[in-house]
């Protein structure tokens, strides 16, 4: 066995069915008395609800997360808790809404408690992201990582079909680079291999009865464990392509990842054996088929979009992209070399017509 490292940042976890009857008890064991409670527009009768049910405990809602966290919305929302003196954050919904709450952590301190309605996986990391003047800035800091999550699967129940398999999918694109991240540990290969396969399964399943409560209870909590993942090891390629996409062309978060994911462990398949191995078990590959092609299967299988120009990107911003993709490089497997400009173009035209990988 190599040597490696092993560093989780850890933080407390409430899963099941019903989980949200626990609410009351878990704002009182990290010690707050005024909460504020975050959503989208279209998460504001969950938010306003946990307000309404938390009656004194809670100082308001702030029902305008959006995507991809604007300097701006991050700006105001802090304001607004700062106007209302919460002492604590309540992220009510997907990763838009608990990046809303990671921006406001990063510079008040103050304690987030999540309760995630979507798999994206957020809650479970200490990466946050601002997107200011048309670039993504990321960062790592352990103060944003929330204190308590709440997993609910019957909060899940009404998140559509569709959305649910991007989700999915997103959450996987994060254990499936952990397989191959320079530090990962056996845990973390562990953790990813069954949040995956969990959440192979899961999908499927969804696909066919989006009310299914053991396929919704197993979809949050592989997205439970791809998270982790990704809040233990460094990123990738994948990642430094879908941050670009999704902060600088204002592409959906977890489509991007949807569609760039099979083509980016396409192209870090050869330095990266092992994991493929891995992810080829996990994902219940037939013989002969490669991690990539399964997930490329995966996604189109379950009426998920597997092109960039499907969701919104110009053949014409291509260049661009792959030009901001090339600043900044964050560490790959696979070392790109002098032409890098010109690989990640190919890359992103491939991810672009949906290209199945061979």
């Amino acid at each position: 066995m190599r040597a490696f490292v092993h560093n989780i940042p850890s933080s407390r976890v409430v899963f099941g069915m019903g989980s949200l009857g626990h609410l009351e008890r878990e704002l009182q064991f990290l010690g707050c008395r005024r909460a504020l409670v975050l959503s989208t527009p279209g998460q504001r009768p969950l938010a306003q609800g946990i307000a309404d049910r938390l009656g004194s405990l809670a100082v308001g809602v702030f029902p305008r997360a959006i995507m991809h966290v604007p300097r701006e919305s991050a700006d105001s929302a802090r304001d607004e808790a700062s106007r209302l003196n919460a002492d604590c954050i309540i992220a009510a919904g997907g990763g838009s809404t608990i990046g809303l709450a990671k921006a406001i952590a990063l510079t008040s301190g103050l304690p987030i408690m999540a309760v995630p309605t979507t798999y994206a996986g957020s809650e479970m990391t200490p990466i946050f992201g601002i997107t200011e003047g048309g670039t993504k800035r990321t960062g790592r800091e352990l103060r944003v990582l929330p204190r308590t999550t709440i997993y609910d699967p019957g909060l899940t129940l009404a998140l559509p079909v569709a959305i649910s398999v991007t989700s999915g999918m997103n959450a996987i694109a994060h254990a499936a680079e952990g397989l191959y991240a320079r530090d990962k540990s056996p845990v973390t290969d562990l953790m990813a291999e069954e949040g995956i396969k969990a959440l192979a399964s899961a999908l499927p399943a969804l696909r066919r009865n989006g009310s299914d409560t053991d396929a919704r209870t197993d979809a949050l909590y592989g997205a439970w464990l791809c998270g982790t993942v990704l809040g233990s090891v460094g990123m990738a390629l994948h990642h430094k392509l879908c941050h670009v996409l999704g902060g600088s062309f204002n592409l959906p978060h977890a489509e991007v990842h949807t569609v760039v994911l099979p083509q980016a462990i396409a192209f870090n398949a050869t330095a990266a054996p092992e994991a493929m191995r891995i992810l080829e078990r996990a994902l219940g590959a037939s013989a002969g088929v490669s991690a990539a092609a399964a997930l490329f299967d995966l996604a189109h299988d379950n009426g998920a979009p597997v092109a960039l120009r499907d969701i919104g990107m110009k053949m014409g911003d291509l260049d661009r992209a792959a030009d901001l993709a090339s600043e900044s490089p964050y560490w790959n497997p696979r070392q790109i070399g002098a032409d890098q400009r010109g690989v990640i173009r190919q890359l992103l035209q491939d991810a672009h017509d949906g290209v199945r990988p061979s």
